[in-house]
């Protein structure tokens, strides 16, 4: 068997006692910390117990905002848009240290994490939109440097195993007015204190269209690929691109479309079947099961053998219905690594 990680995306499904609206009050207000974290450590716990190698702490806030608010708060940057070294936090990361210690007492060893930070590019775009201010795409990258240097040198009972960039935009949003060597030069500002811990870097991409991006940045190593929901995105990458530039990918091998799915089932039973939890548990049971996730990934290690580094679903959970079917999802997705041929 080849060296696959099998890692995730991040968002997770809330407990079904528990709103979003809670949540956005206790992260915005600092309130009902020990409860908040509580649930946080709990989403990590099953992301281990489901056979993730190398989780990603539970995103539960809004991927912008999450680090936004504080890069915008003036008492924690130096300058506009440059956080503060010691305000560069990632506060997911302290509440998952009870899951990470209970793991270090009964493996003895750190727990893999992959920590995920929000790329500057889409920072840039959320607050400036369609404008080019070069100067300040850079310092929303020493930022995302910052938060990334941050949580590799205080992850405590955790082991940083890989960061990701997280540039939905690249590729999709016709906003983007930056040319190639500008967005370059700003990956490559985010991820320099991560290169040179040596961790892998990734960039989690919605579309590969603009990967060669990625393999131009040569701190990062890892371009992530929504192979899953969309096979073709896999014609768009050239193997020998990848050899070329010694990059890797990180491949989704089970679809996180939860509409789409869903509609599968609702032309199956003609009915609405977000109001049928039965029903929803055949996302798990009869659609993403471990011999189609096996198949995927099989298929994939076909065209790119030992480029594929590493591989789990192909987004977040975090619109799924239940943290039960998530949980599901992802161990078919580990039983399907284990089964598959190659």
């Amino acid at each position: 068997m080849n060296n696959l990680i099998f890692d995730d995306i991040g968002s997770y499904p809330l407990p079904e006692s528990m709103t979003k609206e809670w949540m956005q009050k206790a992260f915005s207000k600092h309130s009902d910390r020990e409860k908040l974290f509580q649930l946080i450590n709990d989403s990590f716990q099953q992301k281990i117990d489901a056979g993730v190698e190398s989780p990603t702490y539970p995103q539960y806030q809004d991927m912008n905002e999450q680090f936004l608010s504080i890069i915008k708060d003036p008492e924690n940057t130096e300058e506009p848009f440059k956080v503060k070294e010691n305000a560069a936090r990632i506060v997911e990361l302290e509440a998952i240290q009870p899951a990470a210690q209970m793991y270090m007492q009964s493996h003895g060893e750190k727990q893999n994490t992959r920590v995920c930070v929000t790329g500057p590019l889409e920072m840039y775009l959320k607050e400036f939109g369609g404008t080019e201010y070069t100067d300040i795409l850079y310092l929303f990258a020493e930022s995302v440097d910052r938060f990334l240097k941050n949580s590799i040198e205080n992850s405590g009972y955790l082991n940083v195993s890989a960061v990701s960039i997280d540039e939905p935009s690249i590729g999709i949003n016709p906003q983007v007015m930056f040319d190639d060597d500008e967005l370059i030069e700003a990956l490559r500002i985010a991820t320099r204190s991560a290169h040179r811990k040596g961790i892998d870097v990734q960039i989690h991409l919605h579309s590969p269209l603009h990967y060669k991006i990625a393999c131009d940045t040569s701190q990062i190593n890892v371009i992530g690929v929504e192979s899953a929901g969309n096979p073709s995105y896999l014609d768009l990458i050239d193997a020998k691109v990848l050899d070329e530039s010694d990059s890797f990918l990180r491949v989704g091998i089970a679809r996180t479309d939860i509409s789409n799915l869903v509609s599968v089932l609702n032309d199956k039973y003609g009915t609405n079947v977000w109001k049928d939890a039965s029903r929803l548990q055949e996302i798990v049971t009869e659609l993403e099961t471990p011999d189609v996730i096996s198949k995927r990934l099989e298929k994939a290690y076909s065209i790119f053998g030992e480029r594929i580094r590493y591989v789990g679903p192909d987004c977040g959970l975090g619109s799924w219905p239940s943290q039960k079917i998530a949980f599901q999802l992802l161990q078919n997705v580990a039983t399907g690594i284990q089964i598959a041929n190659i």
